[in-house]
């Protein structure tokens, strides 16, 4: 079972949604099928149907979060030494050649949200800025064709 890295913020998030689907959504699950089973017959009733497939795809969820979150490995975002790139780190870049410069936070891939800034340590760029430093050059091998940026800063 591989490990998963998440920011302690990105653990109380998932926990809350484990929370959320064992309790409330369950419930509510639960009492959708309750009333389509009062409506008389199961076979060719639409509702209870739908019912019992979102109950499958919430148990389902429910499992993988359980497994995640017994496996996940909580970064410590205090612990990054001497300014080196690891899981939790915020990183602003430049690509080579031009003036743009992105910021990204480095994250575990069960949190990679890329519009909002967070890329996983085993997407490309994510592999590539780690442990590395401000001031730092460094090749990054896309699938769209390698490329160089410029580490800018590391907080």
């Amino acid at each position: 079972m591989p490990i998963s890295f998440l920011t302690r913020e990105g653990y109380h998030k998932l926990q809350e949604e484990l929370e959320y689907l064992r309790g409330e959504k369950r419930q509510e699950i639960a009492d959708r099928l309750h009333e389509a089973m009062e409506g008389g017959e199961l076979i060719e009733n639409a509702e209870y149907e739908a019912a019992k497939n979102e109950q499958a795809f919430t148990e389902g969820r429910i499992k993988e979060l359980e497994v995640l979150l017994a496996t996940a490995r909580v970064i410590d975002e205090a612990a990054a030494a001497a300014g080196l790139i690891q899981v939790g780190s915020k990183v602003t870049i430049q690509e080579e050649g031009t003036d743009f410069q992105e910021t990204y936070t480095i994250v575990g891939a069960a949190e990679t949200d890329p519009s909002e800034g967070l890329i996983s340590n085993e997407s490309p760029l994510g592999k590539a800025l780690i442990n590395h430093k401000a001031g730092d050059s460094v090749q990054v091998e896309a699938p769209a064709g390698a490329f160089t940026i410029q580490v800018v800063k590391v907080e």
